[in-house]
């Protein structure tokens, strides 16, 4: 069964319960009136009753009936019965009939007596007079209020189907509206595959559970993209990055074998095998890095970072690097604040270092320029090496992983993996900053990472 059909059912219940027990108080209530009513009409005529036949002693029985078949008004099946201190009775009504001992010694006892006999209203009073101690019981059946209780009964009846059943089909439209919003989630989740993670599911405007559940799933969803992107991009590198030096390592080894050879070609097969080894193993090393950064970024929690403590401790630790260049750290302006960045130490560390590591290689070890500038919405980092610079060609493509610039003079001397930049792109835009590169292709590349 759907949401939308048990919340109606369940609002439709509830709604009919409450009009059910309102209508029941209704019906008992209007009930308990008028049989309350019609016993206050029976005490009037049994008052007038005993006061005509009690106190006028000459009036008779007959005269007594006319008075008040005159005077009051009849009631349906009424008898009125008066009893001596004997338990005899010493006046009847037109309608013959008795009450046992047991009810008019009942009578004598509370004083006043009221029940309920089948259909009819009984009411017994104990009456002192100068002639002595008289019980006087009356009865009569209210035909008019079971005539009403009836009708109030059939009307009730119908108006509570009726109402039962306009709350079953507005609950049932209410609980539609209400719940398109889910219709449509539901819709947008259907459309969602593997060749389009991308998509995302509508919002909406109102802050209510199904929001909620939307900006969930679209994290969710963000999450599962960046794992498919991982495993995509882990996959295509590997096989193509992976192939060349190990196509490379057979050719060579086939080559050795083909026939024999001097101990000085054995070497320098066996170093350009080595070399092809070193090779591919950075290329895993990149890889698994890049898979390790998406693992922790994705578990571990964010922080306030510091970006002077990061960049000095950084600086302390490549002032330990034997043979490389000073890192060259200033502050702009010098007296500036700190600039706190929400992001995780450890990658932030890990991104920042593969840049200054980057502007080292090209710098051919020299020496590496650092400035963090500051103001009060953004801080941005400025990283200048002295290398030859990167051609115009090659700066939209210098951030994808394993790229090789077509600039000879900006080739790695050292066999590198081609991730270091990626991955710190990676870090930065997890981390909400934005990494941009300036450069004329002649001489000296400046990367700017700018958060705000």
């Amino acid at each position: 069964m759907k949401i939308k059909d048990r919340l109606a059912i369940y609002f439709t219940l509830a709604s009919t319960l409450i009009l059910l027990i309102v209508s029941f108080a209704t019906y008992f209530t209007f009930a308990k009136f008028m049989e309350s009513d019609f016993f206050d009409r029976l005490t009037d005529r049994t008052m007038v009753t005993a006061n005509l036949y009690l106190e006028a002693d000459e009036i008779s029985a007959d005269a007594l009936e006319k008075i008040r078949s005159q005077y009051l008004e009849k009631l349906n099946g009424e008898m009125i019965l008066i009893y001596d201190k004997d338990n005899k009775p010493v006046f009847t009504g037109p309608v013959q009939s008795a009450w046992s001992n047991k009810i008019i010694e009942q009578v004598r006892k509370q004083g006043k007596l009221r029940f309920k006999d089948g259909d009819g209203q009984v009411l017994g009073i104990f009456y002192k007079d100068n002639q002595g101690d008289f019980v006087i019981i009356a009865s009569a059946t209210d035909q008019s209020t079971l005539y009403r209780l009836e009708k109030l009964k059939t009307i009730m009846s119908a108006i509570f189907v009726i109402i039962f059943v306009v709350l079953l089909l507005s609950a049932r439209s209410i609980a539609k509206r209400i719940l398109r919003p889910l219709d449509v989630f539901i819709g947008e989740v259907n459309k969602i595959k593997s060749s389009n993670l991308n998509f995302r599911v509508q919002e909406g405007k109102t802050k209510d559970e199904i929001n909620l559940l939307a900006s969930n799933f679209n994290k969710l969803m963000e999450h599962l993209e960046q794992a498919f992107v991982l495993q995509k991009t882990f996959i295509a590198n590997a096989s193509h990055e992976l192939r060349t030096p190990v196509t490379s390592m057979m050719i060579a080894t086939e080559i050795v074998l083909s026939k024999d050879r001097k101990p000085e070609d054995y070497r320098a097969s066996l170093f350009s095998i080595l070399e092809d080894a070193e090779r591919m193993d950075s290329i895993i090393t990149g890889l698994l890095s890049l898979a390790q950064t998406d693992v922790e970024y994705s578990a571990a929690a964010q922080e306030n970072v510091s970006l002077k403590a990061l960049l000095n401790s950084i600086q302390e630790e490549w002032r330990m690097q034997p043979g490389a260049g000073k890192l060259l750290l200033t502050f702009e302006p010098s007296n500036s604040i700190d600039f706190i960045v929400l992001a995780n130490p450890v990658l932030l560390k890990i991104a920042i270092n593969n840049m200054i590591s980057n502007a080292f290689k090209f710098s051919k070890d020299g020496d590496v320029s650092c400035l963090l500038r500051l103001d009060k919405d953004a801080a941005v980092i400025l990283i200048k090496d002295t290398g030859p610079g990167v051609l115009a060609a090659d700066q939209p493509f210098i951030f994808e992983p394993f790229y090789s610039s077509s600039n000879s003079a900006t080739k790695f001397t050292q066999h590198g993996s081609g991730m270091g930049l990626f991955m710190a792109k990676k870090i930065f835009t997890l981390s909400k900053g934005v990494i941009t590169l300036e450069s004329s292709g002649h001489e000296g590349s400046t990367f700017m990472v700018c958060f705000s």
